[in-house]
């Protein structure tokens, strides 16, 4: 082999090892910038959580009066009655308008309630509470519950939770921390959707009414919701329990 070509394929392998050692460097710069990248984006998440959880503490001490909705009757002020005084029959509901099971209770027990009621049998006292803002963070739990007061200042409670169940977010979807969404809802439930309504609802009038309610329960030992309480039985935990059993167990009552 001539020296000329031995000098050729040694310039060759020099500008070869130069390439790739220009392209290691370049890998290195790209994995250092994606890291970068990456860690920007979590430092930017951790700053919007941190934000969204001081917003969130500020939302749910609400240290307001406590203002009862019209209407408003127990121990406190604190249960929304549905039905008639006179009912010989009363059902205690503490339930969390963004948890799925109490959705489930309202969706497959609603038909008989409404029956009952409306046929003087049962008297509901409904207690809102926030069990869900508490587990999963956010205030749709305390903002829906105003708005249920707020729906009840307007004589149309029921209506408008039976609105708020059928329309229920997903529970990791915080969608009723929205006053203009359950302003929007209001608009289903004829004669709600009144400036007096909207005041109320943005105002947070009840807030603290709610944040009480949510103490009592904490305080009244419970657990879970729905809690239906029936002659001071919690009736919700009898996995036996349909609603053509609570109807009859209503009107046996009634029978006296």
């Amino acid at each position: 082999m001539s020296e000329k070509n031995r000098d050729g394929k040694r310039t060759a392998r020099e500008r070869l090892a130069v390439e790739r050692e220009k392209q290691k460097a370049a890998e290195k710069r790209r994995r250092t910038l994606i890291v970068s990248a990456s860690i920007v984006c979590v430092l930017g998440l951790a700053a919007v959580i941190g934000i969204v959880a001081a917003n969130v503490g500020k939302k749910s001490s609400s240290s307001g009066p406590v203002v009862a909705p019209s209407g408003a009757q127990g121990k406190d002020s604190l249960a929304v009655p549905v039905g008639k005084d006179g009912a010989k029959s009363t059902l205690t509901i503490w339930e969390d308008f963004r948890c799925p099971a109490c959705q489930m209770f309202e969706t497959a027990y609603r038909p008989t309630l409404h029956e009952l009621t409306d046929a003087g049998k049962l008297r509901i006292e409904y207690h809102l509470v926030r069990l869900i803002d508490g587990n999963l963070g956010g205030t749709g739990s305390l903002r829906a519950g105003n708005a249920g007061a707020c729906a009840q200042d307007a004589g149309k409670f029921r209506d408008y939770h039976d609105v708020l169940y059928g329309n229920q977010p997903k529970e990791t979807d915080d969608a009723f921390a929205g006053n203009d969404k359950l302003i929007q809802l209001a608009g289903k439930v004829k004669g709600l959707d009144t400036p007096a309504f909207q005041k109320c609802v943005k105002d947070g009038t009840h807030d603290s009414w709610v944040n009480k309610s949510n103490k009592a329960f904490q305080t009244g030992g419970f657990s879970s919701t729905p809690t239906v309480l029936f002659g001071g039985k919690n009736i919700y935990q009898d996995q036996t329990l349909t609603p053509a059993k609570l109807k009859q167990m209503v009107e046996a009552a009634d029978r006296g």
